[in-house]
Protein backbone atom coordinates (compact mmCIF):
# COMPACT_ATOMS: atom_id res chain seq x y z
CA UNK A 1 0.00 0.00 0.00
CA UNK A 2 1.43 3.42 -0.95
CA UNK A 3 2.50 5.56 2.00
CA UNK A 4 0.00 8.33 1.29
CA UNK A 5 -2.90 5.86 1.12
CA UNK A 6 -1.86 4.29 4.42
CA UNK A 7 -1.68 7.76 5.95
CA UNK A 8 -5.16 8.61 4.65
CA UNK A 9 -6.61 5.53 6.35
CA UNK A 10 -4.69 6.29 9.56
CA UNK A 11 -6.00 9.85 9.51
CA UNK A 12 -9.59 8.67 9.01
CA UNK A 13 -9.18 6.21 11.89
CA UNK A 14 -7.82 8.94 14.18
CA UNK A 15 -10.66 11.28 13.24
CA UNK A 16 -13.30 8.63 13.88
CA UNK A 17 -11.68 7.56 17.15
CA UNK A 18 -11.65 11.14 18.39
CA UNK A 19 -15.25 11.76 17.39
CA UNK A 20 -16.56 8.45 18.79
CA UNK A 21 -14.77 9.06 22.09
CA UNK A 22 -16.22 12.55 22.35
CA UNK A 23 -19.74 11.40 21.48
CA UNK A 24 -19.47 8.64 24.10
CA UNK A 25 -18.29 11.06 26.79
CA UNK A 26 -20.91 13.71 25.96
CA UNK A 27 -23.63 11.06 25.92
CA UNK A 28 -22.52 9.72 29.30
CA UNK A 29 -22.63 13.24 30.73
CA UNK A 30 -26.14 13.87 29.43
CA UNK A 31 -27.47 10.53 30.70
CA UNK A 32 -25.85 10.93 34.11
CA UNK A 33 -27.10 14.49 34.63
CA UNK A 34 -30.62 13.64 33.39
CA UNK A 35 -30.78 10.59 35.66
CA UNK A 36 -30.01 12.71 38.75
CA UNK A 37 -31.91 15.87 37.84
CA UNK A 38 -34.86 15.22 40.16
CA UNK A 39 -32.90 14.75 43.39
CA UNK A 40 -30.51 17.16 45.04
CA UNK A 41 -27.43 15.33 46.36
CA UNK A 42 -27.79 14.94 50.15
CA UNK A 43 -24.61 16.93 50.80
CA UNK A 44 -26.22 19.99 49.18
CA UNK A 45 -29.72 19.70 50.62
CA UNK A 46 -30.70 22.96 52.30
CA UNK A 47 -28.37 25.02 50.15
CA UNK A 48 -29.53 24.16 46.62
CA UNK A 49 -33.26 23.89 46.09
CA UNK A 50 -34.81 21.21 43.85
CA UNK A 51 -35.76 23.96 41.38
CA UNK A 52 -32.19 25.28 41.23
CA UNK A 53 -30.83 21.75 40.82
CA UNK A 54 -33.26 21.05 37.98
CA UNK A 55 -32.33 24.36 36.33
CA UNK A 56 -28.63 23.47 36.51
CA UNK A 57 -29.37 20.07 34.97
CA UNK A 58 -31.33 21.64 32.11
CA UNK A 59 -28.54 24.15 31.46
CA UNK A 60 -25.89 21.42 31.51
CA UNK A 61 -27.89 19.23 29.14
CA UNK A 62 -28.38 22.08 26.66
CA UNK A 63 -24.68 23.02 26.82
CA UNK A 64 -23.58 19.44 26.30
CA UNK A 65 -25.93 18.93 23.36
CA UNK A 66 -24.51 22.02 21.70
CA UNK A 67 -20.95 20.90 22.45
CA UNK A 68 -21.77 17.55 20.84
CA UNK A 69 -23.09 19.34 17.75
CA UNK A 70 -19.94 21.48 17.66
CA UNK A 71 -17.78 18.34 17.79
CA UNK A 72 -19.62 16.77 14.86
CA UNK A 73 -19.48 20.03 12.89
CA UNK A 74 -15.78 20.38 13.68
CA UNK A 75 -15.07 16.86 12.39
CA UNK A 76 -17.02 17.65 9.21
CA UNK A 77 -14.95 20.81 8.69
CA UNK A 78 -11.71 18.84 9.08
CA UNK A 79 -12.90 16.39 6.40
CA UNK A 80 -13.96 19.30 4.19
CA UNK A 81 -10.59 21.02 4.49
CA UNK A 82 -8.61 17.82 3.89
CA UNK A 83 -10.11 14.82 2.10
CA UNK A 84 -12.74 16.85 0.26
CA UNK A 85 -10.10 19.27 -1.03
CA UNK A 86 -10.99 22.55 0.67
CA UNK A 87 -7.46 23.50 1.69
CA UNK A 88 -6.02 22.44 -1.66
CA UNK A 89 -8.65 24.46 -3.55
CA UNK A 90 -8.00 27.57 -1.43
CA UNK A 91 -4.26 27.24 -1.99
CA UNK A 92 -4.68 26.86 -5.76
CA UNK A 93 -7.03 29.86 -5.92
CA UNK A 94 -4.56 32.11 -4.09
CA UNK A 95 -1.68 30.85 -6.22
CA UNK A 96 -3.63 31.73 -9.35
CA UNK A 97 -4.23 35.27 -8.08
CA UNK A 98 -0.98 36.04 -6.27
CA UNK A 99 1.58 33.57 -7.57
CA UNK A 100 4.00 31.71 -5.28
CA UNK A 101 5.88 33.45 -2.50
CA UNK A 102 5.72 34.50 1.13
CA UNK A 103 2.77 36.87 0.59
CA UNK A 104 0.68 34.07 -0.87
CA UNK A 105 1.51 31.76 2.04
CA UNK A 106 0.58 34.39 4.63
CA UNK A 107 -2.62 35.07 2.71
CA UNK A 108 -3.40 31.34 2.77
CA UNK A 109 -3.06 31.25 6.56
CA UNK A 110 -5.20 34.36 6.97
CA UNK A 111 -7.89 33.17 4.56
CA UNK A 112 -8.03 29.75 6.21
CA UNK A 113 -8.71 31.20 9.65
CA UNK A 114 -11.14 33.80 8.33
CA UNK A 115 -13.21 31.18 6.49
CA UNK A 116 -13.06 28.85 9.49
CA UNK A 117 -14.34 31.60 11.79
CA UNK A 118 -17.25 32.34 9.44
CA UNK A 119 -18.17 28.65 9.25
CA UNK A 120 -18.26 28.45 13.06
CA UNK A 121 -20.18 31.70 13.47
CA UNK A 122 -23.73 30.24 13.45
CA UNK A 123 -23.04 27.93 16.38
CA UNK A 124 -21.28 30.70 18.27
CA UNK A 125 -24.34 32.92 17.74
CA UNK A 126 -26.62 30.12 18.92
CA UNK A 127 -24.59 29.60 22.09
CA UNK A 128 -24.89 33.26 23.07
CA UNK A 129 -28.35 34.29 21.88
CA UNK A 130 -30.23 31.02 22.23
CA UNK A 131 -28.60 28.81 24.85
CA UNK A 132 -27.24 31.44 27.27
CA UNK A 133 -30.26 33.69 26.76
CA UNK A 134 -32.73 30.85 27.35
CA UNK A 135 -31.18 30.18 30.75
CA UNK A 136 -31.02 33.82 31.78
CA UNK A 137 -27.26 34.38 31.49
CA UNK A 138 -26.76 36.39 28.32
CA UNK A 139 -26.73 40.19 28.66
CA UNK A 140 -24.98 40.95 25.41
CA UNK A 141 -26.67 42.73 22.52
CA UNK A 142 -26.15 41.68 18.93
CA UNK A 143 -24.26 44.92 18.34
CA UNK A 144 -21.87 44.20 21.22
CA UNK A 145 -21.40 40.64 20.00
CA UNK A 146 -20.51 41.83 16.50
CA UNK A 147 -18.15 44.49 17.87
CA UNK A 148 -16.42 41.87 20.04
CA UNK A 149 -16.05 39.62 17.01
CA UNK A 150 -14.58 42.44 14.94
CA UNK A 151 -12.16 43.39 17.70
CA UNK A 152 -11.13 39.77 18.10
CA UNK A 153 -10.47 39.50 14.37
CA UNK A 154 -8.38 42.68 14.40
CA UNK A 155 -6.32 41.52 17.38
CA UNK A 156 -5.91 38.06 15.87
CA UNK A 157 -4.74 39.46 12.54
CA UNK A 158 -2.47 42.08 14.12
CA UNK A 159 -0.73 39.47 16.28
CA UNK A 160 -1.12 36.28 14.29
CA UNK A 161 -0.24 37.32 10.75
CA UNK A 162 3.20 38.81 11.59
CA UNK A 163 4.00 35.69 13.61
CA UNK A 164 2.87 33.49 10.71
CA UNK A 165 4.99 35.54 8.30
CA UNK A 166 8.05 35.09 10.53
CA UNK A 167 7.54 31.33 10.86
CA UNK A 168 6.98 30.92 7.12
CA UNK A 169 10.06 33.01 6.36
CA UNK A 170 12.07 30.76 8.68
CA UNK A 171 10.66 27.71 6.89
CA UNK A 172 11.99 29.04 3.59
CA UNK A 173 15.37 30.35 4.79
CA UNK A 174 16.53 28.62 8.00
CA UNK A 175 17.20 25.14 6.62
CA UNK A 176 16.35 21.80 8.21
CA UNK A 177 16.23 23.26 11.72
CA UNK A 178 13.70 25.94 10.82
CA UNK A 179 11.31 24.44 13.37
CA UNK A 180 13.75 25.15 16.20
CA UNK A 181 13.89 28.85 15.31
CA UNK A 182 10.10 28.82 14.93
CA UNK A 183 9.80 27.33 18.41
CA UNK A 184 11.95 30.15 19.83
CA UNK A 185 9.73 32.72 18.08
CA UNK A 186 6.58 31.00 19.35
CA UNK A 187 7.74 30.96 22.95
CA UNK A 188 8.87 34.58 22.74
CA UNK A 189 5.44 35.48 21.38
CA UNK A 190 3.62 33.69 24.23
CA UNK A 191 5.83 35.25 26.89
CA UNK A 192 5.29 38.72 25.43
CA UNK A 193 1.54 38.09 25.28
CA UNK A 194 1.46 37.28 29.00
CA UNK A 195 3.01 40.66 29.68
CA UNK A 196 0.99 42.67 27.16
CA UNK A 197 -2.47 41.12 27.50
CA UNK A 198 -3.50 42.51 30.92
CA UNK A 199 -2.44 46.08 30.19
CA UNK A 200 -3.03 46.55 26.46
CA UNK A 201 -5.36 43.91 25.02
CA UNK A 202 -7.93 43.04 27.70
CA UNK A 203 -8.93 46.71 28.26
CA UNK A 204 -9.95 46.91 24.60
CA UNK A 205 -12.78 44.47 25.36
CA UNK A 206 -13.72 45.33 28.94
CA UNK A 207 -13.44 48.16 31.43
CA UNK A 208 -11.09 47.50 34.34
CA UNK A 209 -11.30 49.81 37.34
CA UNK A 210 -9.24 49.60 40.53
CA UNK A 211 -11.12 48.15 43.49
CA UNK A 212 -12.64 51.17 45.25
CA UNK A 213 -14.47 49.62 48.23
CA UNK A 214 -12.33 50.89 51.13
CA UNK A 215 -13.07 48.04 53.53
CA UNK A 216 -12.57 45.39 50.89
CA UNK A 217 -9.43 47.10 49.63
CA UNK A 218 -8.03 47.04 53.18
CA UNK A 219 -8.79 43.31 53.36
CA UNK A 220 -7.05 42.77 50.02
CA UNK A 221 -3.97 44.73 51.08
CA UNK A 222 -3.78 42.78 54.34
CA UNK A 223 -4.15 39.51 52.44
CA UNK A 224 -1.38 40.44 50.01
CA UNK A 225 0.82 41.32 52.98
CA UNK A 226 0.14 37.96 54.68
CA UNK A 227 0.89 36.13 51.44
CA UNK A 228 4.04 38.11 50.73
CA UNK A 229 2.93 38.69 47.15
CA UNK A 230 2.93 41.70 44.88
CA UNK A 231 0.68 42.43 41.95
CA UNK A 232 0.06 45.21 39.48
CA UNK A 233 -3.28 45.78 41.18
CA UNK A 234 -6.69 44.32 41.93
CA UNK A 235 -9.29 45.33 39.37
CA UNK A 236 -13.02 45.03 38.90
CA UNK A 237 -14.15 44.05 35.40
CA UNK A 238 -17.54 44.93 33.94
CA UNK A 239 -18.45 41.33 33.17
CA UNK A 240 -22.14 42.09 33.74
CA UNK A 241 -22.28 43.86 30.36
CA UNK A 242 -22.04 40.48 28.66
CA UNK A 243 -23.07 37.75 31.06
CA UNK A 244 -24.66 37.05 34.42
CA UNK A 245 -21.94 34.50 35.21
CA UNK A 246 -19.53 35.46 38.00
CA UNK A 247 -15.83 34.70 38.11
CA UNK A 248 -12.37 35.87 39.12
CA UNK A 249 -8.94 35.25 37.66
CA UNK A 250 -5.28 36.13 37.89
CA UNK A 251 -3.65 37.12 34.63
CA UNK A 252 -0.27 38.24 33.44
CA UNK A 253 3.22 37.32 34.51
CA UNK A 254 5.80 38.85 36.79
CA UNK A 255 5.28 42.59 37.39
CA UNK A 256 2.36 42.68 34.95
CA UNK A 257 0.29 40.24 37.02
CA UNK A 258 -3.23 41.47 37.81
CA UNK A 259 -6.02 40.05 39.91
CA UNK A 260 -9.40 40.59 38.27
CA UNK A 261 -12.79 40.30 39.98
CA UNK A 262 -15.99 40.34 37.94
CA UNK A 263 -18.48 42.95 39.10
CA UNK A 264 -21.06 40.15 39.24
CA UNK A 265 -18.83 38.39 41.78
CA UNK A 266 -18.84 41.43 44.07
CA UNK A 267 -22.61 41.64 43.78
CA UNK A 268 -23.09 38.07 45.00
CA UNK A 269 -20.40 37.48 47.62
CA UNK A 270 -19.71 39.06 50.98
CA UNK A 271 -16.32 40.59 51.85
CA UNK A 272 -14.99 37.47 53.59
CA UNK A 273 -15.99 35.32 50.60
CA UNK A 274 -14.41 37.72 48.10
CA UNK A 275 -11.25 37.64 50.22
CA UNK A 276 -11.25 33.82 50.12
CA UNK A 277 -11.73 33.77 46.32
CA UNK A 278 -8.90 36.27 45.95
CA UNK A 279 -6.71 34.11 48.19
CA UNK A 280 -7.41 31.20 45.84
CA UNK A 281 -6.23 33.27 42.87
CA UNK A 282 -3.14 34.33 44.80
CA UNK A 283 -2.53 30.66 45.47
CA UNK A 284 -2.09 30.13 41.73
CA UNK A 285 0.48 32.93 41.72
CA UNK A 286 2.29 31.66 44.83
CA UNK A 287 2.65 28.16 43.40
CA UNK A 288 3.74 29.55 40.01
CA UNK A 289 1.07 27.70 38.10
CA UNK A 290 1.30 30.13 35.16
CA UNK A 291 5.05 29.60 34.93
CA UNK A 292 4.60 25.84 35.17
CA UNK A 293 2.08 25.89 32.33
CA UNK A 294 4.44 28.01 30.27
CA UNK A 295 7.10 25.33 30.74
CA UNK A 296 4.64 22.63 29.70
CA UNK A 297 3.70 24.72 26.67
CA UNK A 298 7.37 25.04 25.77
CA UNK A 299 7.92 21.28 25.93
CA UNK A 300 4.73 20.35 24.07
CA UNK A 301 5.19 22.96 21.33
CA UNK A 302 8.84 21.97 20.91
CA UNK A 303 7.90 18.34 20.34
CA UNK A 304 5.03 19.31 18.02
CA UNK A 305 7.22 21.59 15.90
CA UNK A 306 9.94 18.93 15.69
CA UNK A 307 7.35 16.46 14.38
CA UNK A 308 6.07 19.11 11.97
CA UNK A 309 9.63 19.76 10.79
CA UNK A 310 9.91 16.13 9.77
CA UNK A 311 6.40 15.76 8.34
CA UNK A 312 6.77 18.90 6.22
CA UNK A 313 9.45 17.09 4.19
CA UNK A 314 7.30 14.01 3.53
CA UNK A 315 5.21 14.11 0.35
CA UNK A 316 2.89 11.39 1.65
CA UNK A 317 1.85 13.72 4.49
CA UNK A 318 0.38 16.20 2.01
CA UNK A 319 -1.09 13.79 -0.54
CA UNK A 320 -2.64 11.65 2.20
CA UNK A 321 -4.61 14.70 3.38
CA UNK A 322 -5.82 15.67 -0.06
CA UNK A 323 -3.28 18.46 -0.53
CA UNK A 324 -0.93 18.91 -3.49
CA UNK A 325 2.44 20.33 -2.35
CA UNK A 326 4.48 22.72 -4.45
CA UNK A 327 7.45 21.23 -6.27
CA UNK A 328 9.67 24.19 -5.34
CA UNK A 329 9.46 23.19 -1.67
CA UNK A 330 7.59 26.32 -0.51
CA UNK A 331 4.98 24.43 1.43
CA UNK A 332 5.28 26.08 4.83
CA UNK A 333 1.69 27.32 4.98
CA UNK A 334 0.28 24.01 3.75
CA UNK A 335 2.38 22.12 6.29
CA UNK A 336 1.32 24.39 9.18
CA UNK A 337 -2.37 24.26 8.32
CA UNK A 338 -2.48 20.53 7.55
CA UNK A 339 -0.64 19.77 10.79
CA UNK A 340 -2.97 22.12 12.66
CA UNK A 341 -5.93 20.08 11.40
CA UNK A 342 -4.42 16.74 12.40
CA UNK A 343 -2.66 17.51 15.71
CA UNK A 344 -5.83 18.30 17.76
CA UNK A 345 -7.00 14.72 17.18
CA UNK A 346 -4.54 13.69 19.86
CA UNK A 347 -6.09 16.20 22.26
CA UNK A 348 -8.86 13.95 23.55
CA UNK A 349 -6.34 11.20 24.30
CA UNK A 350 -4.14 13.45 26.46
CA UNK A 351 -7.11 15.38 27.91
CA UNK A 352 -7.32 13.26 31.11
CA UNK A 353 -3.69 14.05 31.97
CA UNK A 354 -4.03 17.78 31.29
CA UNK A 355 -7.33 18.00 33.14
CA UNK A 356 -5.91 16.09 36.13
CA UNK A 357 -2.95 18.47 36.32
CA UNK A 358 -5.30 21.46 36.19
CA UNK A 359 -7.53 20.01 38.94
CA UNK A 360 -4.44 19.40 41.06
CA UNK A 361 -3.55 23.08 40.71
CA UNK A 362 -7.05 24.05 41.81
CA UNK A 363 -6.84 21.88 44.91
CA UNK A 364 -3.46 23.42 45.69
CA UNK A 365 -4.86 26.94 45.32
CA UNK A 366 -7.80 25.97 47.57
CA UNK A 367 -5.43 24.78 50.29
CA UNK A 368 -3.48 28.02 50.01
CA UNK A 369 -6.71 30.02 50.35
CA UNK A 370 -7.75 27.99 53.41
CA UNK A 371 -4.44 28.82 55.11
CA UNK A 372 -4.43 32.54 54.32
CA UNK A 373 -8.15 33.33 54.46
CA UNK A 374 -11.09 31.18 55.60
CA UNK A 375 -11.91 27.67 54.42
CA UNK A 376 -15.54 28.22 55.42
CA UNK A 377 -15.78 31.46 53.45
CA UNK A 378 -14.21 29.81 50.40
CA UNK A 379 -16.68 26.93 50.67
CA UNK A 380 -19.57 29.38 50.91
CA UNK A 381 -18.28 31.26 47.86
CA UNK A 382 -17.98 28.01 45.89
CA UNK A 383 -21.53 27.03 46.81
CA UNK A 384 -22.90 30.42 45.81
CA UNK A 385 -21.08 30.40 42.48
CA UNK A 386 -22.09 26.81 41.72
CA UNK A 387 -25.72 27.68 42.42
CA UNK A 388 -25.81 31.04 40.63
CA UNK A 389 -23.82 29.81 37.60
CA UNK A 390 -26.13 26.78 37.30
CA UNK A 391 -23.25 24.30 37.49
CA UNK A 392 -24.36 20.71 37.76
CA UNK A 393 -23.75 18.95 41.06
CA UNK A 394 -23.90 15.50 39.44
CA UNK A 395 -21.39 15.32 36.57
CA UNK A 396 -20.47 11.98 35.05
CA UNK A 397 -17.16 10.73 36.56
CA UNK A 398 -15.64 9.87 33.19
CA UNK A 399 -16.63 13.24 31.76
CA UNK A 400 -14.94 14.86 34.75
CA UNK A 401 -11.74 12.89 34.12
CA UNK A 402 -11.52 14.09 30.54
CA UNK A 403 -12.87 17.64 30.54
CA UNK A 404 -13.12 19.13 34.03
CA UNK A 405 -10.24 21.54 34.59
CA UNK A 406 -11.80 22.42 37.98
CA UNK A 407 -12.84 19.70 40.44
CA UNK A 408 -16.57 19.19 41.03
CA UNK A 409 -17.97 21.20 43.92
CA UNK A 410 -18.46 18.17 46.16
CA UNK A 411 -14.82 17.15 45.78
CA UNK A 412 -13.53 20.66 46.49
CA UNK A 413 -15.66 20.96 49.61
CA UNK A 414 -14.52 17.55 50.82
CA UNK A 415 -10.86 18.55 50.38
CA UNK A 416 -11.55 21.74 52.31
CA UNK A 417 -13.13 19.72 55.09
CA UNK A 418 -16.39 21.68 54.88
CA UNK A 419 -19.86 20.16 54.56
CA UNK A 420 -22.14 21.83 52.05
CA UNK A 421 -25.14 21.06 54.20
CA UNK A 422 -23.55 22.95 57.06
CA UNK A 423 -22.85 26.09 55.08
CA UNK A 424 -24.96 29.20 55.25
CA UNK A 425 -28.06 28.83 52.96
Amino acid sequence: MPAHVAWTWAFVALLLLDLVLRVWLYSRQMRHVARHRDRVPPAFAGHVSPQQHAKAAAYTLDKTRLTLLEAVWGAALVVGWTLLGGLDALNRALLAVMGPGLAQQVALVGAFFAIGALLELPLAWWRTFRLEAAHGFNRMTLRQWLIDGLKGAIVGAALGLPLAALVLWLYDTAGALWWLWAWAAWMGFNTALLLLYPRWIAPWFNRFEPLTDADLRARVEALLGRCGLRSAGVYVMDGSRRSAHANAYCTGFGPAKRVVLFDTLLQRLGPDEVEAVLAHELGHAHHRHVLRRLVWLALASGVALAVLGWLSQQLWFYFGLGVTPSLDGRNGALALLAFGLVAPLAGTVVAPLLSALSRRDEYQADRYAARHASAGALAQALLTLVRDNASTLTPDPWYVRFFYTHPPAADRLARLGVSASGARP
